[in-house]
C-alpha cells in the first residue's frame, strides 16, 4: 500500500502551513466565473484529498470484487482491505473491538438502525426518549416514527439564548419511564459543543443508554468512545475528507448483541431455511447485502490522512479561524450571529438585517464563496431563535484567514446591494 504523506505532521498552530495542506485538495484550485473558490460549506460535506481519491481508484482498478465467502485473490484482497478500514475506524475512536464498528450508509442510516434495532425492541408504550432542541432532523424524525408506532413520548432539553443546553433541565426530565437519550455532540446549525460526557454519566446513573450523533464532532476533535462511555456513537465519512454513502455506528458489543437487525439479506445470516433464520454475529448482523466497498476503503484512507496530521493542531487552528471570523463579523453593523456558546466548533451561523439568507448565498456565490443557507435540517433551532433560516459558514483545517477576509468582503457587498 502506498504510504500517505500529507503536508502537515508537526504540532502547534505556528507550524501549520495551510497552503501546503491546501495543495492536497485539488478542488480548492477551482474557479467559479473567474473567482477563486472559497469553500465554506464543510459542515455539509468536506472536500477529499488526492490520497483518498487515489486509494479508491486503486481499489476499482486493481482490487475490485465482492467481499466475504469467495476464496479467489480479488475477493480475499477486497475483504481484507474492507476489514482494515473497520480496524482503522476502531482505532480512530478508540473502540474496544473491531466488531463494535458497523458500516452504515451514513449518520442518518446509523440512527435509524438504532431506532429500529434497539428502539422497536426495547422501547414501548408509556416509555420516554430524551432529545434536545439542537438535534438534526435525522436524530428527531426516526424517534418520532417510533413514538407514533409504539406510543412513546419524546421529551426535549431546552437551550439558552447562547444556544447552550440547560443541563439542570435535562436532569429533571429523567424518570422511571426514560429509556434512551439521543443527543448531538455538536450542533450542525450553530456549532455548540454539548457536555455529552456529563450527560452520559448522568443518564447511566439512571440505567439509561445514550446515542450520540457525532457527525459534526468527529471532523473537529478527537473522539474516544471508551472515555465518553457512550452506548452508541455515529458519524459520516463525507464530513471527514472521505466519500459520500458511508459512515459508521459504534455500539458497545453488549448493546449490539441485544439488538435486532435492521435490514435482512445476504451476509447478515448464519443459516437460512424456510422454517428459521439464524442471524450472523456482529458486526455482520447489521451489514446486509453488498456494502459500498470502495467507499469503505476510501473512508479508511481518509482516516489515515487525518490521523497522520496532529488532530490537536487541527482543532487549535480551526478555533483560530472561528475566533477570527466571529471578531470580524461582529464588527459589521446589521449582522446577528446565531449561537454564541462558550464552547463551539468552526461553524458560524448568522443573519443580515433586511436580507433573506438565500439572497446572501446567491450573491456570495457570485464571488466564488460557497456557504449554506436554510434551516440546516434543524428547524427546532430556527424556531428557538425566531428566524426562518440562517447563512452558515463552516470552516475546515484547509481554509485560510484570507478566505475569511473574502467572506467578510462578500457580506459587505451584499449589504451594499440590498440596503
Amino acid at each position: 500500500m502506498t504510504p500517505i504523506e500529507p503536508s502537515l505532521r508537526s504540532s502547534g498552530t505556528s507550524m501549520f502551513n495551510v497552503e501546503q495542506i491546501r495543495s492536497d485538495f485539488p478542488i480548492l484550485k477551482l474557479k467559479i466565473d473567474d473567482k477563486q473558490l472559497v469553500y465554506l460549506d464543510n459542515a455539509a460535506s468536506s472536500q477529499m484529498p488526492t490520497v483518498v481519491m487515489d486509494r479508491m481508484l486503486r481499489y476499482q482498478t486493481m482490487e475490485h470484487a465482492n467481499i466475504n465467502r469467495a476464496v479467489h485473490y480479488l475477493s480475499e484482497t477486497a475483504t481484507a482491505e474492507y476489514e482494515k478500514s473497520r480496524h482503522k475506524l476502531k482505532n480512530f475512536i478508540n473502540a474496544n473491538e473491531d466488531r463494535e464498528v458497523i458500516f452504515t450508509s451514513g449518520t442518518t442510516d446509523a440512527i435509524n438502525l438504532v431506532a429500529h434495532g434497539y428502539g422497536r425492541k426495547f422501547i414501548s408504550s408509556g416509555d420516554e426518549i430524551i432529545l434536545t432542541v439542537l438535534e438534526h432532523h435525522s436524530n428527531i424524525v426516526p424517534w418520532q416514527m417510533l413514538a407514533e408506532e409504539n406510543g412513546v413520548k419524546i421529551r426535549v432539553v431546552p437551550i439558552n439564548d447562547a444556544g447552550e443546553l440547560l443541563i439542570d433541565e435535562y436532569k429533571k426530565l429523567f424518570n422511571k419511564n426514560t429509556k434512551l437519550v439521543g443527543v448531538t455532540h455538536v450542533s450542525n446549525a450553530i456549532g455548540t459543543i454539548n457536555p455529552i460526557k456529563e450527560m452520559i454519566e448522568f443518564a447511566h446513573t439512571h440505567g439509561v443508554p445514550v446515542l450520540v450523533d457525532g457527525a459534526q464532532a468527529a471532523p473537529h476533535m478527537k473522539i474516544d468512545v471508551q472515555e465518553l462511555d457512550c452506548d452508541f456513537y455515529t458519524f459520516s465519512a463525507h464530513k471527514l475528507c472521505g466519500p459520500t454513502g458511508i459512515g459508521i455506528l459504534y455500539g458497545k458489543a453488549n448493546q449490539l448483541n441485544r439488538m435486532n437487525p435492521f435490514k435482512g439479506g445476504g451476509d447478515m445470516i448464519t443459516s437460512v431455511t424456510f422454517e428459521k433464520t439464524i442471524y450472523n454475529t456482529i458486526p455482520h448482523k447489521f451489514e446486509a447485502g453488498t456494502p459500498p466497498i470502495a467507499a469503505a476503503i476510501g473512508f479508511g484512507a481518509a482516516i489515515d490522512y487525518l490521523s497522520s496530521i496532529d488532530l490537536s493542531t487541527i482543532e487549535a487552528y480551526e478555533q483560530s479561524l472561528i475566533n477570527y471570523a466571529t471578531e470580524q463579523i461582529n464588527n459589521i453593523p446589521g449582522i446577528r450571529i446565531i449561537g454564541s456558546a462558550a464552547e463551539k466548533v468552526a461553524v458560524l451561523s448568522f443573519s443580515v438585517d433586511g436580507v433573506h439568507p438565500h439572497d446572501i448565498g446567491t450573491l456570495l456565490n457570485q464571488e466564488g464563496i460557497a456557504v449554506r443557507t436554510g434551516h440546516h435540517c434543524a428547524q427546532p433551532v430556527m424556531q428557538r431563535f425566531k428566524v426562518p433560516a440562517t447563512t452558515r459558514a463552516s470552516f475546515s483545517f484547509y481554509n485560510s484567514m484570507a478566505e475569511i477576509d473574502a467572506l467578510i468582503a462578500g457580506i459587505q457587498k451584499v449589504q451594499k446591494v440590498f440596503l
